[in-house]
């Protein structure tokens, strides 16, 4: 696909987003969710109300059933807006694929619907104090006990983690096994005894995205919440998922990418220097088209793998060279854009120090 030029409801698509973003996420407000350091639920019900949840969620569950470019499309929007730390393509993209293809019937029926509604709001606990990349030494244990789970441990840097009140939690059924003994709890925070939130994390950069330690002591969780057929699955649905994750970080660069030329190109446009505008230096165009060649590059890239995606041949390989090109591309840019602006670059009321 190509985000420039869409066509029907894809295009359709990118105007009820640009609606909406334009209407609820004014700079004045993406100001004040940095300084709360979070985005309210308010906002997720007006993207409810704007058909934007659960995109991919059937219509039987009250979402729309689409595909992928549908997903990717949003992702873009939100961050060529600049509102990166709105934690959507995370709850569509990345947390509803495993309840969409690993949930039962019954599952399904009980949660998609909230997932449409804003009701609710969707994370994924997968790192431990002890264990980042590293899954299968996660220390995280849920034991069966009649017909719940016990659950105990502690997860951190947890997205969406004030917030969310559906967690997919990534646990040990089985402590003595590695891969074959991770699987994947749904926790109801609402439900359930035991779950605490932790501080909302101090980050540097995506201050409005609230990002958290989460503790379950003890907590009981309904055998029926297991996703899956049976224990012991949880590692490799991550892996299945793991493609689609790192393009959607690919696609999220782009639309920064995008955002650091726009900004720029109008910020040399009107800022003067020397009796003209500083646009007209040659080095200024130099160094833009050096950026706007390897923005054009990472996009060919990134739509070559949506279509290998659309198609089910894309592999966990190429998705990483995808998330891996297009974040580094995004470093480089943006820094180049920033050093354009001079001095003004470092000043967070322009969004060039915010990106």
């Amino acid at each position: 696909m190509d985000f420039s030029e869409l066509d029907g409801e894809l295009e359709q698509m990118r105007a009820t987003v640009r609606r909406f973003l334009a209407r609820h996420a004014s700079s004045a407000a993406m100001e004040e969710w940095r300084e709360a350091g979070l985005i309210p639920r308010s906002f997720w019900r007006a993207a409810a109300e704007a058909g934007l949840l659960g995109l991919s969620v059937d219509p039987d569950h009250g979402g729309l059933g689409a595909d992928f470019r549908y997903e990717a499309l949003l992702a873009y929007e939100i961050y060529l807006h600049g509102l990166d730390a709105f934690a959507l393509p995370l709850h569509n993209a990345m947390v509803a694929p495993y309840l969409i293809d690993y949930a039962t019937a019954e599952q399904k029926r009980r949660w998609l619907p909230g997932l449409v509604s804003g009701d609710l709001l969707t994370a994924i606990a997968m790192t431990e104090p002890g264990a980042g990349s590293d899954l299968q030494g996660i220390a995280t244990t849920a034991i069966r006990q009649g017909d719940h789970y016990i659950l105990n441990g502690q997860k951190t840097f947890i997205s969406s983690g004030q917030t969310a009140n559906l967690i997919v939690v990534v646990c040990k059924t089985d402590p003595g096994a590695r891969a074959g003994g991770i699987s994947l709890l749904v926790v109801e925070t609402d439900r359930v005894e035991g779950f605490r939130r932790g501080r909302n994390l101090d980050k540097l950069g995506l201050e409005a995205a609230d990002t958290s330690e989460l503790f379950f002591d003890n907590v009981a969780v309904p055998a029926a919440n297991l996703l899956g057929e049976r224990e012991g699955q949880g590692f490799y649905q991550l892996m299945d998922k793991l493609p689609q994750e790192r393009l959607l970080i690919a696609i999220q660069g782009l639309g920064t990418i995008d955002r650091a030329l726009k900004e720029t190109i109008a910020y040399t446009r009107d800022r003067t220097a020397f009796g003209k505008p500083i646009g007209e230096f040659q080095n200024t165009q130099f160094k833009l088209a050096e950026c706007k060649t390897e923005a054009t590059v990472a996009k060919a890239f990134v739509e070559h793998c949506i279509v290998r995606h659309l198609q089910g041949r894309l592999d966990a390989a190429t998705a990483s060279m995808a998330k891996y090109w297009v974040s580094e591309a995004q470093c480089r840019i943006v820094d180049e854009c920033l050093q354009l602006h001079g001095g003004y670059g470092y000043m967070l009321e322009y969004p060039i120090a915010r990106m």
